[in-house]
């Protein structure tokens, strides 16, 4: 839990002949083991972070001393991201990472960065001695903002050349001179995987998954002031000529996007469409691909995120047949705190939520993930009370109007703990309000028993329409 002592994490490099020599570094003051990697390029390397996430530090490692040395230090008056693939070495013997850049997410190599603001470079794929390979997403500068898509770019000291072309969502592995270029896209159901050479298709690897029988229809647009990214999706049979009830469907938090440009994303917001809602999702401050600064607008406040939620469906209403009187939201993890939170601040705005395994007490998740964003609960008391649902003193800042609440939870989840849930119930019971608890057996943060998962979806559709008056019609 936040605030709470971490594990006592070492290292050792272990030989062959059965040595053991552990490495060292100032774990006083970078507890965090952020990252490992080793190559024929260089020596051993670490990146090592403070309890605060703001300042960290990449280290080489004498592998016969267990010594360390200082190769780059970074600091962040928020706090330092991590990403797949670096750091790492070039096969030069360059450090190479990912920094925030002039307010731009890019790729540096040594000390000089090769990409601008065009790109928001995600993460590092390969490493050649010609060039870098990297996922980006269009940055803040790009010329078109190529929403819900990310691609794969060969990057070095001459300039920046895409791999991908499609439109859609791209990762690749390469070896040697082969890569193997992994696509999904909004017009086709899963993967399209192409083996280049030379940057063109020597093969294509077949796919046998099975067709889901489901084609999302489904706009991606920008919405209100900021250009929030959404998806929205209607239901497969509507003629037009009526406004919809309305369904917001995020995640909206760190670390996941759910606006994409990929079909199999979007399957269980069409199946929630064809139930007769104009299903809206919103990527708001805080999700990730867009910049640094939009994913680090939520410091100190998760509520931002609401604010976006609220922001995007308006805007979109001006555009779309969306009934405003009847708008419902529902989320799993973020999302589900994000849905809880606005009912139960913006009964206003939304007349009924289904709050998937939330997070309500911020205090009571994990350290690196909630310090990160919210900082020491023991320093910053207020802004653990602020975000979240509730407090020691019962629920925190509710609105007086009362609005229908489903909280579903796993009673075996070991991600969001069940005590979540509890507390909300407890908290809402205590304050005279009614609401729904739906504990799942045997489940944990996810839900991949079919049955389950099948069943869920259907109740859900039953609480909304009950909720928002909209009679009980058998799901399709």
């Amino acid at each position: 839990a936040a605030g709470t002592a971490n594990a006592d994490v070492r290292l050792f490099v272990l030989g062959l002949d059965g040595s053991r020599t552990e490495v060292v570094w100032d774990r006083a003051r970078y507890p965090y083991l952020a990252h490992v990697h080793w190559s024929e390029a260089g020596a051993p390397l670490l990146l090592v972070q403070a309890r605060d996430q703001r300042s960290q530090v990449y280290l080489a490692v004498d592998p016969d001393t267990g010594a360390t040395r200082m190769v780059h230090a970074d600091e962040d008056q928020n706090w330092l991201d991590l990403f797949p693939g670096v750091p790492c070495w070039s096969p030069s013997g360059q450090l190479v990472r990912i920094e925030d850049e002039g307010g731009a997410r890019v790729l540096a190599v040594g000390e000089r960065p090769l990409t601008g603001a065009q790109l928001h470079v995600r993460a590092v794929l390969d490493v050649s001695e010609d060039d870098v390979l990297v996922s980006a997403s269009a940055g803040e500068e790009a010329a078109a903002p190529e929403i819900g898509e990310v691609h794969v770019y060969r990057v070095n000291e001459l300039g920046v050349e895409r791999v991908s072309q499609e439109p859609g969502v791209h990762s690749a592995v390469r070896a040697g001179g082969v890569t193997v270029l992994v696509s999904v896209t909004l017009d086709r159901p899963g993967a399209r995987v192409r083996v280049l050479r030379e940057g063109k298709t020597v093969a294509t690897v077949r796919s046998h998954a099975e067709d889901p029988g489901l084609s999302p229809r489904v706009t991606l647009t920008q919405g209100g002031a900021r250009r929030i990214p959404c998806a929205v999706l209607m239901p497969t049979d509507y003629p037009g000529d009526t406004l919809l009830p309305v369904l917001l469907d995020p995640y909206g938090g760190p670390h996941a996007s759910r606006v994409v440009a990929a079909h199999n994303a979007h399957l269980t917001s069409q199946w929630f469409a064809d139930q007769g809602f104009a299903v809206v999702v919103a990527d708001g401050r805080g999700t990730p691909g867009r910049s640094p600064a939009w994913e680090k607008a939520v410091h100190h406040d998760f509520t931002v995120t609401l604010d976006d939620q609220i922001e995007a469906l308006h805007d979109l209403a001006k555009t779309h047949p969306l009934d405003l009187d009847r708008v419902a939201i529902r989320g799993w993890s973020y999302g589900g705190y994000l849905s809880a939170l606005a009912v139960l601040r913006r009964p206003d705005v939304f007349h009924a939520g289904i709050a998937g395994a939330p997070v309500t007490d911020w205090r009571l998740y994990d350290t690196h993930y909630t310090e990160r964003y919210l900082g020491d609960p023991a320093a910053h008391p207020g802004v653990y009370a602020h975000s979240s649902l509730v407090t020691d003193d019962g629920l925190s800042a509710p609105a007086d109007r009362h609005r229908p609440l489903m909280i579903v939870h796993g009673l075996a989840d070991d991600n969001v703990v069940v005590a979540h849930a509890l507390r909300l119930s407890s908290a809402l019971l205590a304050a005279g309000r009614p609401h729904e608890v739906l504990p799942l057996s045997g489940v944990t943060h996810m839900t991949p028993q079919e049955q389950v998962a099948e069943n869920l979806l259907l109740l859900q559709v039953d609480f909304l329409k009950r909720s928002l008056g909209l009679g009980r019609a058998s799901a399709r």
